[in-house]
């Protein structure tokens, strides 16, 4: 099992918006290595969804239900996209500023490269994450 963080503006599509859907094609990834995190993707793989802009924080627990194939939104060839659906609501966000002050998490790329939407986590540091928003595993 892999494990992957993704981001995406309340304002567009929100954690609670994922749980009334039931679960969504992640499309609309425009930067290549994005792109290629997606296509290395695999059902069952976990991911947490992460509120950027409004709320900075980790909100719920997603898993891989699609493997990665062609994004319909995309107007050339080469996007890809996958679909998600939603595992369960963190009983407690996790924010940003407690994500930048907890030592084990200091080289995830939420830090690294703040502008990656898809983006790879250790296995150490999905338990450090879920651990921080009231999850045990």
């Amino acid at each position: 099992m892999q494990y992957w963080m993704v981001k995406q503006e309340p304002t567009a599509y929100s954690w609670d918006n994922f749980l009334k859907d039931g679960g969504t094609a992640w499309t609309g990834v425009r930067n290549y290595q994005a792109r290629n995190n997606l296509a290395a993707m695999r059902g069952g793989d976990r991911v947490l969804f992460y509120h950027s802009v409004i709320g900075k924080e980790i909100v719920g627990l997603a898993e891989v239900s699609r493997e990665g194939y062609p994004d319909a939104t995309a107007q050339e060839g080469g996007w890809i996209c996958v679909d998600l659906r939603p595992v369960q609501t963190l009983p407690r966000p996790v924010t940003l500023d407690q994500i930048k002050a907890e030592p084990r998490l200091a080289e995830i790329a939420l830090l690294r490269q703040s502008r990656l939407s898809v983006m790879p986590l250790g296995e150490a540091e999905f338990r450090v994450l879920v651990q921080m928003g009231g999850l045990s595993l």
